[in-house]
């Protein structure tokens, strides 16, 4: 199979969890499915570069905001397929073939990993089991989950839009009926999780949430957002 995948990176500041995010990615290389390595960083920091730098990855410097930075990477990527995946997001050892197998069989459709924590306890285990039940019941998948798409489909559906929060939430009602769940987990950092308290953040998320789709737009939650934390 010749190289076909962007994977794209949005960073802020997050260049203890760039590195090792990146180990599992070489096993794209090894089985020619990753043509590029993008990274999207919003702070201009030097460490966050120089990692990108080292492991041959297209930098840019973007605005900040999740949404602007995944869309423009998506504009730079070279790949047929793109892969958006967070900073502090690290892949099973099988991510590769099973992205491979989902573009092969799926080519009309966007696929999401399931979500697991780096922590262990009954909290990250409800936690992770909640967002994966969501998922796949709602359709609703949540950034730190990835998104696998063709870029024919992300053309389609208008790509990210440019809004500080929720913008995985959109992009997933604009998926709907064409996203399916892959065979394979997505471990993210527990850290912000632990320090805010598993149920605070459910629960704030879950407002968050309930208030986007009854209309709230993601300013106005950005704001009451950072103001309660």
């Amino acid at each position: 199979m010749p190289a076909l995948l962007s994977i794209i990176i949005p960073t802020y500041q997050s260049a203890q969890y760039l590195g090792p995010t990146l180990v599992p990615l070489y096993k794209g290389l090894h089985d020619h499915l990753i043509h590029e390595l993008i990274v999207c960083d919003a702070s201009e920091d030097l460490a966050t570069q120089t990692i990108a730098n080292e492991v041959g990855a297209r930098y840019f410097n973007t605005l900040k905001g999740r949404g602007s930075q995944l869309d423009y990477g998506a504009k730079q990527a070279k790949g047929i397929w793109l892969l958006f995946l967070h900073a502090d997001t690290h892949l099973a050892d099988n991510w590769s073939q099973v992205c491979t197998e989902h573009i092969n069989t799926y080519p009309h459709q966007a696929g999401y990993f399931q979500l697991k924590y780096s922590a262990q306890g009954i909290f990250p285990f409800l936690t992770s089991a909640f967002a994966n039940f969501r998922s796949k019941l709602f359709g609703l998948p949540y950034g730190d989950q990835g998104l696998l798409i063709s870029r024919d489909l992300y053309n389609h559906i208008g790509g990210f839009p440019d809004i500080p929060l929720m913008e995985d939430v959109y992009i997933a009602r604009k998926l709907k009926g064409r996203l399916r769940g892959l065979n394979c987990y997505a471990q993210t950092d527990a850290e912000r999780k632990i320090k805010s308290g598993w149920i605070k953040s459910g629960v704030s998320n879950l407002i968050l949430l309930t208030r986007y789709l009854m209309g709230t737009h993601p300013n106005k939650l950005y704001k009451d957002y950072y103001k309660s934390r």
